[in-house]
């Protein structure tokens, strides 16, 4: 299920990895499509939509078997499964059964299925990388994935491509930090006086402490997507449904203050206004003043509007609907020019609709609701209620300003609802906010799509850092990346896979072999890092679980190359030499890429033929040339042959690839100390034992070196070290006698040896040269190791 963090944004989360995954798939970047299936699926493995695009991907991918495993429940990917493993039969009853399923959609034609497109260039040059790189061509293929990344860098194939070349820049260059998403607050929750005061239906009186200004620090965002952008119907002039030069001063103040707020304001503003817009009457006579200049205020607004004014306008003309319902009787409707523009017949039931369907614009903030009406007008609508009435008729119009007046004569007078009604409702309950439900759940329906943007950007972050440290073997940071992901995601199978591939290269092997385990409960059909695994168990002697590993992967597909290592490896751990090379050359002709198959023929011909192991050993290179591997076999080779030169630099590029192994670094100390430089050789040495204490090799060769620099106390401290790890070990037990001989302590040497025969019988020759050596000869010819 998914976690307390994501589950308020859980919907646009599923949504977000729905469209890339199947973005993915249809750009033919099936292990892309894995990466996020699964990121998808580790969040809900109880959701039928994570499992089914899920296994859809793994059977992209060519994991057959765990498609089939993990899809239980969906029979359209198990009948393509069983097409695909040739189990016919079994195929067409699924799809029969399908058939016979009335609920039965098909995942193309689901609604998660519309995809949002990759740019096509992107994905080509993704593909042109994957290529590239099995070409050897590692330069194209680095710019190719670059250029992937900087197109989209949610190819997660690219970053993988740039981890495998060695050349991945820093993650924040690849993916810049995002501050995290904010939510859009209402306009009172930034300066509660900045917005506008209304009076009635569109129509803004300023207030007091503004100075006559409709907008003093108040500044729509332009910046924000404009939707549902629709130019005004033809309409007579006098309606505020209308692009009427009556309803903004004739000076045109709104638009003004719209393009900034340092404007100077023009405090004569609302004096040209003589009539405020009754609550249902928004089609009434206006006054003679204003229809003579009602010509040249029309040419004015034409020029002066902006693509922004008309849904401005169109926003505050709604709310007047809804406020003529509310406060008119059953009996009075509005005039013919107010639907003019709407064609709707006032109701309550109009109210909503239009006020939701505007919602999704930032702009229209200002919807179906008021802030409180000022107490005190301003001076200038004082002005205007002083006036003397100039005709009978607007004596009800101009009276919506006069708070005293009484609704009956409003009725004798207008044909339209009583305004006075409006104004006294104002006074005695607080009005409407100017926040609307409607803009509250789009505000937040807009957070929780960023929220769910940012949580996948910040886990393709977290995941590309382990990932690039992986790639450098930084093991340490890669692990400490991996244990910051998400409870959830850490018990995903690539996770379990990035930990026991770091453990085996920290040759800490007993976390590495937990670690596998864990990973063949999760997916016990999994191919892939199987060859890893199977290493692993080889180098812990453990023939049974190598066996019964071996025998699996074979029945799961025995065309991978993964199935013929682990045989190759079985039959190493017996000693059966050439069966193991028969193995490892399967593997490389099933894959020619897999430069781990080339390294292991190398290793099991090396002690036979050492020229057909460096011939191995080039092939490694050739499929992959940051193969640590491969460059270590070519250095012992060389050692063998006595090139110490040759030996000492393909042990340093191997050095260069894992900086952080210390049985490579010990590799550079023995070529260093063949060549008879014994201090930089024991600084190496001293390397390698700070980066793996517990390693024993090291740590033997360096007794080795404070042996032959006569440094028997460093020694003495070592060899006890590794006597207590390891104290069936022969060669150190033997080493220790021999120090303690050396340093002229005959009852411990003689003891130590006396523990080195019984451990070992067929040392006594070694013994026996031993006693016949004279005290403090620091030479080691009689050392087997």
């Amino acid at each position: 299920m998914q976690s307390e963090s994501t589950s308020s944004f859980y919907p646009y989360l599923c949504q977000r990895f729905q469209s890339l995954v199947w973005s993915c798939l249809d750009a033919d970047l099936s292990k892309s499509a894995v990466f996020y299936a699964e990121r998808y699926f580790a969040m809900n493995r109880t959701n039928h939509e994570s499992r089914h695009l899920y296994a859809t991907a793994l059977l992209r991918e060519g994991q057959t078997y765990s498609a089939l495993n993990l899809c239980t429940g969906c029979l359209e990917i198990k009948a393509k499964c069983c097409t695909v493993l040739g189990r016919h039969r079994q195929a067409r009853d699924m799809l029969e059964a399908t058939l016979r399923d009335t609920n039965y959609v098909s995942s193309a034609s689901s609604s998660s299925r519309i995809a949002h497109y990759f740019p096509e260039e992107a994905a080509l040059r993704c593909r042109a990388g994957t290529t590239a790189m099995k070409a050897n061509l590692r330069d194209k293929a680095a710019r190719s994935f670059q250029d992937a990344l900087t197109l989209n860098p949610y190819l997660w194939e690219a970053l993988e491509g740039l981890c495998a070349l060695g050349a991945a820049p820093d993650i924040d260059e690849l993916f810049p930090p995002r501050p995290p998403p904010v939510k859009r607050a209402p306009p009172e929750d930034v300066q509660t006086k900045s917005g506008p005061v209304a009076t009635g239906a569109g129509f803004f009186t300023p207030e007091t402490g503004n100075g006559g200004s409709l907008f003093r620090s108040w500044k729509p965002e332009i910046t924000q997507p404009q939707p549902f952008r629709i130019a005004l119907p033809p309409g007579p002039r006098d309606s505020i449904a209308t692009n009427d030069s009556s309803f903004y001063p004739p000076d045109n103040s709104f638009q003004v203050h719209r393009i900034g707020r340092s404007h100077p304001t023009n405090t004569h503003a609302s004096q040209n206004v003589s009539r405020p817009l009754s609550s249902a009457d928004e089609a009434g006579p206006v006054t003679k003043r204003l229809r003579s200049n009602q010509q040249s205020e029309t040419l004015k607004s034409k020029t002066s509007k902006s693509s922004l004014d008309d849904p401005l306008k169109k926003a505050r003309a709604r709310p007047a609907l809804s406020f003529a319902n509310i406060f008119s009787s059953s009996g009075r409707r509005s005039q013919q020019t107010t639907s003019s523009r709407t064609n709707v017949v006032p109701g309550k039931s109009n109210a909503q609709p239009v006020a939701a369907h505007i919602a999704t614009r930032r702009s229209t903030r200002l919807l179906s609701g008021t802030a409180p009406k000022p107490t005190h007008p301003s001076k200038h609508s004082t002005r205007d209620r002083r006036r003397p009435p100039p005709h009978a008729r607007n004596q009800s119009i101009e009276s919506d300003k006069d708070e005293g007046s009484a609704p009956s004569v409003e009725v004798a007078y207008s044909p339209s609802p009583p305004a006075a009604a409006l104004s006294h409702r104002s006074e005695a309950s607080p009005s409407p906010s100017t926040w609307t439900s409607a803009q509250e759940q789009l505000a937040q329906e807009e957070y929780e799509s960023e929220q769910a943007e940012q949580y996948i950007y910040e886990l393709v972050r977290r995941f590309a850092r382990a990932a690039r440290a992986l790639a450098t073997y930084d093991c340490q940071k890669c692990l400490e990346e991996l244990e910051q992901l998400p409870h959830t995601h850490q018990h995903s199978c690539s996770v379990i896979a990035m930990m026991g591939r770091a453990h085996y290269e920290q040759q800490d092997f007993a976390s590495s072999e937990r670690a596998f385990k864990t990973l063949r409960k999760e997916d016990p059909y999994r191919l892939w890092d199987m060859e890893v695994y199977s290493s692993l168990l080889w180098h812990l002697q453990r023939s049974v679980e190598l066996s019964f590993l071996a025998q699996e992967l074979l029945n799961i597909n025995p065309q991978s190359p993964q199935a013929w290592i682990t045989i190759g490896n079985l039959f190493s751990l017996q000693k059966e030499r050439q069966q193991a090379l028969t193995c490892f050359r399967r593997a490389a002709q099933l894959d020619p890429t897999c430069a781990y198959a080339y390294t292991l023929s190398g290793h099991e011909s090396i002690d036979e033929d050492v020229d057909k192991a460096i011939n191995f050993f080039q092939s490694a290179l050739r499929a992959d040339a940051r193969h640590y591997n491969a460059w270590y076999g070519l250095g012992t080779c060389y050692l063998r042959m006595s090139k110490i030169r040759l030996a000492e630099y393909h042990f340093r590029k191997a050095v260069e690839i894992h900086p952080k192994n210390a049985v490579l670094l010990g590799c550079v100390g023995m070529a260093v100390e063949r060549r008879g430089d014994r201090e930089a050789a024991l600084a190496l040495f001293n390397e390698a034992v700070r980066l793996a204490p517990d390693n024993a090799l090291v740590r033997y060769r360096r007794a080795k070196i404070y042996i032959s620099m006569r440094k028997y106390q460093a020694a003495v401290e070592d060899l006890e070290l590794l006597r207590n790890a390891t104290p069936e070990e022969s060669n150190v037990v033997f080493q220790l006698a021999k120090v303690y001989r050396l340093v002229g302590n005959v009852v411990k040497s003689a003891q130590t040896l006396a523990a080195a025969r019984d451990i070992s019988p067929k040392s006594m020759g070694k013994i026996k040269k031993l006693l016949e050596t004279v005290q403090d000869e620091g030479d080691d010819k009689m050392d087997e190791g």
